[in-house]
């Protein structure tokens, strides 16, 4: 079966595609791994909810979970995120050639 290119960054765009997670990305973006309890400190989610929002985002490849002690620490994964700026400037050289192209068209008539 042969995955669509555009699968992949599905994938991240709709993990990220919540206000929690997206908030749990900027909290995580010093890079430094952090427990939940942190991590929730003055969200109104609840500890079940921001598992589940973590989880979301630990499968789309954002972030990695490890033990540390009895505690989860969660930390951002950089790499993945380029991945989302790269995809995010092919698209937005795609439509600047298609602009410029029906700009010349345009001009031309």
């Amino acid at each position: 079966m042969t995955i669509s290119p555009v699968a992949e960054p599905a994938q991240l765009f709709a993990a990220l595609g919540d206000p929690h997670r997206l908030e749990l990305v900027r909290r995580l973006a010093s890079g430094e791994p952090r427990p939940i309890a942190a991590l929730g400190t003055g969200m109104a989610i609840s500890r079940q909810g921001l598992t589940k929002h973590l989880r979301t985002l630990e499968r789309a490849g954002i972030v990695r979970s490890t033990r540390s002690g009895r505690e989860m620490r969660f930390a951002i994964e950089r790499e993945r995120l380029a991945d989302a700026e790269r995809f995010l400037a092919t698209v937005a050289r795609q439509w600047g050639e298609a602009l410029e192209r029906l700009s010349d068209h345009l001009a031309s008539d």
